[in-house]
């Protein structure tokens, strides 16, 4: 089925996609994990050159990069890093969940909002939330993904969701069976009007179900529960385990993919010299098979986007 979408949001669409219509989004929005990983990365200055040197090295295989608006977008324009035939995602939610760790919050960056994404330049926004569908806080991240929603088709500008699961039990994490039903449920309740593309986990947990039969099957079902476009992210698995997820997931519906640690992740620890040469050979040639991949095999926008252009547009827009 092919539903109409406004010529903003449409037009973001095709500044972060292939000729052919796929994904292959560069993430880097990454916050807090990777001062974690290095404590250099304390520093704005520090971990904003280390996002530039990624963009700067890997932009130009990529159909769009997905940044931060605090060490990383703006500074990647002004340093014209980004090609121009690449788009721009910029991610809205502050890093880590407010709330306990069985009921999580998501809230906007204090200071930043959709309409600055916008007048920035942004091609699309990305949100992530943190969710479980039988969790007491989920009429309240719905609600929060709905008002965004309305916010973007207000600034007409596409939304990039990003659910993460997680687990109602503090002291145990899902189990495979329970992250499958998750993911999927979630693809089911919060891609409605107004969310343009999923940003979907791996719907299983690949440590516990190793049956490849059945990653294709629970892939399937994302693209059965999701009336959006869904592309999968690498939640720092090792390369060639992602460059398998994603082959699988788009075989079975999925448009592509946005990729961050399973490419870059060994360069994090390294500076100088070194993360450059790592990030022009090793990280290069991994993302230049994973775009080859998604051009192939991933499901087009135009299967689920169409815009109507009459004459007379301009005086309704």
């Amino acid at each position: 089925m092919t539903n109409n979408l406004s010529i903003g949001k449409l037009r973001g669409l095709q500044q972060c996609t292939s000729l052919k219509g796929t994904f292959t989004c560069l993430a880097l929005d990454h916050r807090q994990n990777l001062r974690k990983a290095n404590p250099a990365f304390v520093e704005n200055a520090e971990l904003s050159r280390f996002k530039l040197e990624v963009v700067a090295s890997l932009a130009e295989i990529s159909t769009a990069v997905l940044l931060d608006p605090e060490v990383s977008a703006a500074q990647a324009i002004a340093a014209n890093v980004i090609p121009r035939q690449v788009g721009l995602v910029v991610a809205v939610e502050s890093t880590g969940y407010g709330g306990s760790p069985t009921a999580r919050q998501s809230q906007i960056i204090p200071g930043w909002s959709v309409e600055k994404a916008k007048r920035m330049g942004a091609s699309m926004i990305k949100l992530l939330v943190y969710y479980h569908p039988d969790s007491p806080t989920t009429h309240e991240i719905e609600s929060f993904v709905r008002s965004v929603a309305e916010e973007c088709t207000r600034y007409d500008l596409g939304l990039m969701l990003e659910p993460l699961s997680y687990s109602l039990d503090a002291s145990k994490k899902l189990s495979s069976a329970e992250k499958r039903y998750v993911v999927t449920e979630t693809a089911r309740r919060l891609v409605k009007p107004g969310v343009d593309i999923l940003k979907a986990e791996f719907p299983l947990d690949i440590a516990e179900d190793a049956d490849e039969a059945k990653w294709a099957q629970a892939c399937a079902d994302i693209s059965a529960a999701s009336p959006a476009p869904w592309i999968l992210l690498s939640a720092a698995v090792d390369y060639e385990t992602y460059l398998r997820q994603v082959e699988i997931a788009c075989h079975a519906g999925a448009s592509g993919c946005a990729v961050g640690r399973a490419v870059w992740q060994e360069a994090v620890s390294l500076d100088g010299l070194p993360r450059l040469d790592f990030l022009r050979t090793t990280s290069h040639e991994r993302l230049v098979r994973l775009a080859a991949l998604c051009s192939r095999l991933g499901k087009p926008i135009s299967d689920f986007y169409m815009a109507e252009a009459p004459f007379d547009w301009y005086k309704k827009y």
